[in-house]
């Protein structure tokens, strides 16, 4: 509208309505709106040479960030957000939160990302049985507020039924006693002015569970010297290679977590393990027995939508009678609809067309098949994404009781720390361990983000011939300044205190040392060892090698924890 009354000035040459408008496109936003539109769209994941790709070439993930990115780029006081983190990878999660934490006007947010909501929000409105109740807080903040509501609630209704219960005896003893009617119609009266408190109806937890694995082969898989990636496109071009030079081993029980900007390859790698791609080089040898449970991304398009829930199982039972790999499970259609009823599908439910159904629903049915194939490995990408706060909650309770190895690749920070306990980074073509817990890779992310708009500020200077100022680092700390009026037995005094305190912490840090120097080693052992358990014609030795990989897991657990321990006593002494 502000660009059409810019047109419509200048065609009538009025200057002052001209001016007017001028002032409105710039209200809006127009002369920085390229740039504005090229931040959020990289930020949200997209690469540098699709921003010119027509909007349809996109999946629908794709397009939902696009919708996203329109939300963001428009100048508004109140910002409207259903459901945003669903499509974004963690790198874009990440972005968008530190976004909307500058975002100036009012915002409402509905999400079922826990952390995300404790992020970005500082009021929660909580919608229960038609009514809405606000409470001042971030998620985690109305948790703890509703869980005390509920207990006074319950604690009011109990004394109230105790009170009624009371009166009512009264009433039923002495109502036929003309000397105690005035007193029993008293009663009655305030039984019915009495305002009736509810009972607490909690909401039915959902819950399910992994059956233990029929086995557990050690290693699960070996990848060595792997390249993945997609076939070429057209007749005569080249493989599309995505990470390459892979020699990792997946071990059993493992709990790993997959991490990388969008486009580096976490989907591919899932996907080559799962069998759904080939390597395009090298090789991955199974553990005999391998079992494997798959959770796609686009998992919930791959259901036929004109199908039932019990038609998907039936059909499952027939597909892995036909690949041999029934393994004790339920076949028999009754047997197959309780199994469908411990994931909430009962009655008519099993019967309804998987078409007209929610997306946690869809998700609750792949989760459902995949659970009943009894996996010893689970890969699962971007499980989370149609899942409501209960449902995630559950999945994160099933696979920590789960006996087998988990491989995840998720947006969900409160999935993967509660899950993972180790982290591998795809990145620049390859795959390697993430030396850190989550809150390192948000702030590597970060950290990756600003060097990138560094770089883009920096060419376009040197696209203009002009040199930016290059900010003097900090000078070196130097000797603090006498405190005036200190004596000379004070500073003796000072001096023999820090002495002492050296004489504590020396040995204590002599043995941290020890043990840093020890935790290298044994970090350099395990990555040999893994690189050694990838090579092919392993396989005598491969159960002495996982042996020993589990010894060098089991002592580096016992140095780190002692590790912490020692820093807390250097910590402590310093303070006294």
């Amino acid at each position: 509208a502000a660009q059409q009354e810019v047109t419509a000035s200048e065609e009538s040459g009025d200057g002052e309505r001209m001016a007017h408008a001028y002032m409105d496109l710039h209200d809006a936003g127009a002369h920085d709106a390229p740039a504005r539109a090229q931040a959020l769209i990289l930020g949200l994941g997209f690469r540098t040479d699709e921003l010119e790709r027509p909007v349809n070439s996109f999946s629908g993930g794709w397009r939902m960030r696009l919708q996203l990115a329109r939300a963001l780029m428009c100048p508004s006081e109140l910002l409207l957000l259903d459901e945003p983190t669903n499509h974004l990878d963690l790198d874009a999660l990440v972005w968008l939160e530190a976004w909307l934490k500058r975002y100036e006007g009012t915002m409402l947010v509905i999400s079922h990302d826990r952390e995300f909501l404790d992020a970005v929000t500082d009021v929660t409105l909580h919608i229960h049985n038609a009514q809405l109740t606000r409470y001042g807080g971030n998620y985690s903040r109305f948790e703890d507020m509703r869980a005390e509501q509920m207990a006074l609630q319950q604690s009011a209704f109990a004394k109230q039924q105790e009170k009624m219960a009371h009166l009512q005896k009264f009433i039923d003893r002495f109502k036929a006693k003309a000397s105690k009617a005035k007193q029993a119609q008293s009663r009655v009266k305030a039984l019915e002015r009495m305002e009736k408190i509810g009972p607490v109806l909690a909401d039915a937890d959902f819950t399910f569970e992994f059956a233990e694995p029929q086995n557990l082969p050690n290693p699960m898989l070996a990848m060595s010297d792997a390249s993945f990636g997609y076939p070429p496109p057209d007749e005569g071009s080249e493989p599309v290679v995505i990470v390459r030079n892979i020699s990792r081993s997946v071990l059993a029980g493992q709990r790993i977590g997959i991490l990388g900007a969008n486009g580096q390859g976490k989907s591919t790698v899932v996907k080559t393990i799962a069998r759904d791609l080939h390597p395009l080089a090298g090789q991955i040898t199974e553990g005999k027995g391998l079992n494997i449970g798959y959770f796609a991304q686009q998992e919930l398009d791959v259901l036929r939508p004109a199908d039932t829930p019990l038609e998907h199982m039936i059909r499952l039972v027939r597909e892995c009678t036909a690949e041999g790999r029934l393994s004790g499970q339920p076949t028999r259609e009754q047997d197959l609809r309780s199994f469908l009823g411990n994931f909430n599908f009962t009655g008519d439910q099993v019967k309804q067309s998987v078409g007209s159904m929610s997306g946690g629903e869809k998700a609750r049915l792949v989760l459902c098949m995949i659970v009943w194939q009894r996996p010893n490995l689970l890969l699962l990408d971007e499980p989370t994404n149609h899942l409501d706060l209960a449902t995630r909650e559950a999945l994160s309770v099933a696979l920590n009781e789960f006996e087998g190895t988990v491989m995840l690749v998720s947006h969900d920070r409160a999935l993967l720390r509660a899950v993972c306990d180790e982290f591998w980074l795809v990145s620049r073509g390859g795959i390697e361990p993430f030396d850190g817990d989550l809150d390192d890779y948000q702030r590597y992310l970060l950290d990756m983000a600003k060097q990138s708009r560094e770089a883009q500020r920096q060419e376009q200077k040197g696209a203009q011939r002009a040199v930016a100022p290059t900010e003097a680092p900090a000078p070196p700390p130097g000797k603090k300044p006498t405190e005036p009026g200190r004596t000379p037995e004070q500073k003796r005094a000072d001096a023999q205190r820090r002495q002492q305190l050296a004489d504590k912490t020396k040995p204590l840090k002599k043995e941290l040392d020890q043990n840093e120097k020890r935790m290298t080693q044994l970090a350099q052992e395990k990555s040999a060892l893994e690189a050694a358990m990838a090579q092919p014609g392993s396989q005598s030795d491969i159960a002495d090698m996982g042996r020993r990989l589990k010894a060098l897991s089991d002592e580096t657990e016992k140095l780190e924890a002692r590790w912490l321990e020692l820093h807390e006593a250097i910590e402590a002494l310093g303070r006294s």
